[in-house]
């Protein structure tokens, strides 16, 4: 993803796609009453927004890695709560909790890209 065209587009791309299955996920968990769905769908609906800013700030190298660690850790943490809930069972092992680990990080990079500003292209 050297081109910070195409990976600001693939991070928009993202964001809409986890704001779609964010509300899709809210949706069936409000109405089966399932606390795993619903924390997934929340994290989903919270990203979704942070994912369009960071791919509005995609001139700089580590903006562009913050949003692709972001992703990678929601899809790892979300997915495993929506995977337990709709399919019976985790994506694998430890997988939620790599995934908000790599969310953790993700901000962290977000941080740091403010602090390094263009150098960190």
């Amino acid at each position: 993803m050297s081109n910070p065209t195409l990976a600001s587009r693939l991070l928009l791309v993202a964001a809409g796609l986890c704001g779609a299955l964010g509300v899709a996920a809210a949706a069936r968990a409000s109405h089966a009453g399932d606390d795993n769905l619903g924390i997934a769908a929340n994290f989903l609906l919270l990203h979704a927004p942070v994912l369009i800013g960071l791919s509005l700030l995609a001139a700089s190298r580590m903006v562009m890695v913050a949003g692709v660690v972001l992703l990678v850790g929601l899809v790892l943490f979300a997915g495993d709560l929506a995977a337990r809930s709709l399919l019976g069972g985790a994506l694998f092992p430890l997988a939620a909790p790599l995934g908000g680990g790599g969310l953790i990080v993700g901000w962290l990079l977000v941080a740091l890209a403010g602090v390094v500003g263009r150098r960190g292209r």
